[in-house]
């Protein structure tokens, strides 16, 4: 029987794919029909507006491959070396992310000088519509709840999501980074609807994962329908990650965090069976300097850092196989993440699904190596996926999971007891989130906002 799209993205299964799905190949039209079409398409809907983007975007040879990650957060720190560039991200991939505003920054002084210089031609002029194309940076940034002191700037009493960003970086210097400011499923929705984006990061929800509603209306349109990646933080407690409604759905991957560069073993103060764990303590940029960075640890950074390795992956198989768009748009790319084709122009397709699968089959145990001064807990031995999942992830999973999906090294198949182990995860995520009582879209933001409801995730 034939997998629904629904079920390809939901599936967690081990179950090697054999093949990849066909597609043919776009003509390339003459001149006067491209004009004719142009002309034609001003009188046509959005959905045929984005047509014409992706045609262009998929004739564009002018550029690199690439991937769109989208930190949901507080805010960013567009003012700090960590996010330079020298590259200026071409016309065609602004308008394919809905850019309507160029806010071009002061790149010398301090970081106060700097907002200074700029405050009256571009702070003060965002709106919760607009969508802000920073020149100089990796960053394109939208507010759309518009409720912050400084619309899409980190707020000078918070860094949360400048060191979230830093983390999808490190794992893959060239994201292109679509930024999200808000605790909201509309700030979910706000990247869930842009056909480029590839993979959308949360690191917030509901103290001790209590079972409250939360984003997953937005990550459930992100992924589901528009066959997108969300990668979600599991709590900063020993909580199960099951009922979490950052790291809990089915649809999600929900990461703990784990103990990297010490003894590789789980953090105590950390979810308990989320989907991975991933680096738990990293150094991160400040979000009120040009230049510094700091120590901190959390799910929050684990989630971002995964995001980014899943965004490398992305990356590096578009430019093997002549993919120069993005995102999984069920329209325009058939649900696929990665849609080109190789030397002899055979079509190579890679799902949702897929890269899920190769993430799960190259996580790892660790042996045996606790220090019991470290501050972590030991990974049993017996069921070790209810502390951690499919196991550790870090950045050397990324060759491992490239070389799986482009079938040159198949990874092995975990052991018996480990599918089992997490087959009854996704039964269980399955079974709680389709029976889960939900609230009318009307108080949906309101029930995960504020002091009583969602939070960064940062121990």
């Amino acid at each position: 029987m034939t997998d629904t799209p629904e079920e390809d993205v939901l599936a967690a299964q081990m179950v090697p794919s054999s093949s990849f799905e066909p597609k043919s190949l776009v003509a390339v039209a003459i001149l006067t029909f491209l004009l004719i079409f142009s002309f034609f398409a001003l009188s046509l809907g959005d959905e045929n507006i984005q047509q014409s983007v992706s045609e262009k975007e998929s004739s564009n040879d002018d550029w690199r491959a690439f991937s769109v990650v989208a930190p949901i957060d507080t805010g960013i720190n567009v003012y700090h070396d960590h996010f330079r560039t020298n590259e200026t991200y071409p016309d065609w991939l602004l308008d394919g992310l809905g850019v309507n505003k160029i806010c071009d920054l002061t790149l010398e002084g301090t970081w106060q000088e700097r907002y200074d210089a700029d405050k009256s031609s571009c702070w003060d002029t965002l709106g919760a519509s607009d969508i802000v194309y920073f020149p100089g940076t990796k960053i394109i940034g939208t507010s759309p709840d518009g409720n912050s002191e400084i619309l899409i700037l980190d707020d000078p009493s918070d860094g949360h999501g400048s060191a979230v960003t830093g983390a999808v970086l490190d794992a893959n210097p060239n994201a292109v980074i679509f930024f999200v400011e808000g605790f909201s499923t509309e700030a979910v929705l706000a990247a869930a609807n842009q056909p480029l984006v590839d993979i959308i990061s949360t690191s917030f929800g509901a103290p001790g994962s209590l079972p409250v509603p939360g984003i997953e209306r937005g990550t459930e349109v992100a992924v589901v329908e528009q066959g997108k990646m969300h990668a979600g933080a599991a709590d900063n407690s020993p909580s199960p990650a099951i009922q979490d409604a950052t790291a809990g759905p089915p649809w999600s991957i929900g990461i703990a965090g784990y103990a990297e560069e010490g003894d590789d073993q789980k953090e105590i103060m950390s979810g308990s069976y989320p989907d991975i764990s991933a680096d738990w303590t990293q150094v991160l940029p400040n979000h009120d300097d040009i230049d510094g960075y700091h120590e901190t640890s959390g799910t929050s950074f684990a989630t971002p850092r995964t995001a980014g390795i899943l965004s490398f992956v992305l990356e590096s198989l578009r430019a093997e196989y002549s993919d120069d768009s993005s995102g999984a748009s069920p329209t325009l790319r058939e649900g696929m993440l990665v849609n080109g084709s190789d030397d002899e122009g055979n079509p190579f397709q890679v799902s949702n699904h897929q890269v899920r699968e190769a993430l799960n089959l190259s996580a790892w145990y660790p042996e045996l190596d606790w220090d019991p001064t470290s501050g972590t807990m030991p990974i049993s031995p017996v069921a070790p996926c209810t502390q951690t999942g499919w196991g550790l992830v870090n950045l050397s999973n990324i060759e491992p999971i490239i070389a799986h999906l482009n079938q040159t090294a198949e990874l092995s198949q975990r052991p018996g007891d480990v599918v089992a182990c997490m087959d009854a995860n996704q039964e269980m995520r399955e079974t709680y989130w389709s029976a889960y009582p939900s609230v009318p879209q009307s108080d949906y933001a309101t029930s995960v906002t504020g002091s009583q409801g969602a939070e960064r995730r940062l121990e």
